[in-house]
């Protein structure tokens, strides 16, 4: 079982591991690397007999069940992404726009279609369509629109996954996922809306806190800059849902400062578990109070 507490000092928390020689690291031994964290050791000059010995060590391991080091949840997160859209090629939709079959009956919408005598939504989340809130955010507009998630995807959710291990990691995504709906539900509950953007603008939200909670500022790798450009694209494009980003990066805020803290703490397993899993939970609550209210959106 691999401790908590920080290889040079072992009286403080250990919050990352360091991307060579894979050892638990607190907040001062960290050092800043291209991609991820490096520890005292692997950042001081080395031998070439020292340098050869930390490579051999820091080996990726082989076997299934070393889940984290593999990035196996984000792989699997983009697999289920790539499925839909070529689920929704073959079901009527295009490269370009997404649409089809597919589209209409799995994408986010508060009210797709009212019954006429009684005013009464029976398409939707507020027709009881619920699986819409998930579902929705495995959906994709476009190639383009595709490509771009998972490439945000990628580059955040395989280090995030590392730094707070796959459970932790999932409630952040759906957790971030089903604030983003809420934003949806708030602002433009009646216009179908698709893409994993939500629990994207959630990732790019936690670490912004992982790394201002020790000191490290989101300028200098560029994390600041990718999410100040994402939020004018929000605003200046037609088209894009700002619920739905807004919505993800305060989901994403509050879940990524929640679950750092929890984990600083000396607290059971399952608090730490529990705590975001309410949080989450409670989002696609309110989400589906709030599309009641298709008719009239609460800041619409």
């Amino acid at each position: 079982m691999t401790s908590k507490f920080c290889y040079w000092h072992s009286d403080r928390y250990a919050g990352v591991t360091c991307q060579r020689c894979d050892r638990r690291i607190c907040a001062e031994c960290m050092h800043t690397a291209s991609v991820g964290f490096h520890c005292p050791a692997c950042v001081a000059p080395q031998s070439i007999h020292s340098r050869r010995q930390r490579t051999s060590f820091s080996r990726p391991s082989r076997r299934f069940g070393n889940i984290s080091e593999q990035s196996l949840t984000t792989r699997s997160l983009i697999s289920v992404n790539l499925m839909a859209f070529l689920l929704t090629l073959l079901k009527g939709g295009s490269l370009g726009v997404g649409g089809g079959d597919i589209t209409r009956d799995f994408a986010l919408v508060g009210c797709a279609r009212v019954f006429v005598f009684s005013g009464e939504c029976i398409d939707g989340v507020a027709g009881g369509e619920w699986w819409r809130m998930i579902t929705g955010g495995f959906l994709h507009a476009g190639v383009i629109h595709l490509a771009f998630n998972m490439f945000l995807l990628w580059m955040l959710g395989s280090q995030l996954e590392r730094l707070l291990g796959v459970t932790s990691y999932l409630l952040l995504y759906f957790g971030s996922l089903l604030s983003g709906v809420l934003g949806v539900m708030l602002l433009d509950p009646k216009v179908l809306t698709v893409g994993a953007s939500g629990a994207v603008f959630g990732l790019m939200g936690a670490t912004v806190v992982y790394q201002l909670r020790r000191g490290l500022s989101p300028w200098s790798n560029g994390i600041g800059s990718l999410l100040v450009i994402n939020l004018i694209f929000t605003f200046a494009r037609p088209n894009i849902s700002v619920g739905g980003h807004i919505g993800g990066l305060l989901g994403g805020l509050l879940l990524g400062w929640l679950i750092d803290e929890m984990h600083t703490r000396d607290l059971p397993t399952y608090v730490k578990r529990f705590v975001p899993l309410v949080i989450a939970i409670t989002f696609g609550i309110v989400s589906i109070w709030a599309s009641r209210y298709w008719y009239n959106p609460i800041l619409g």
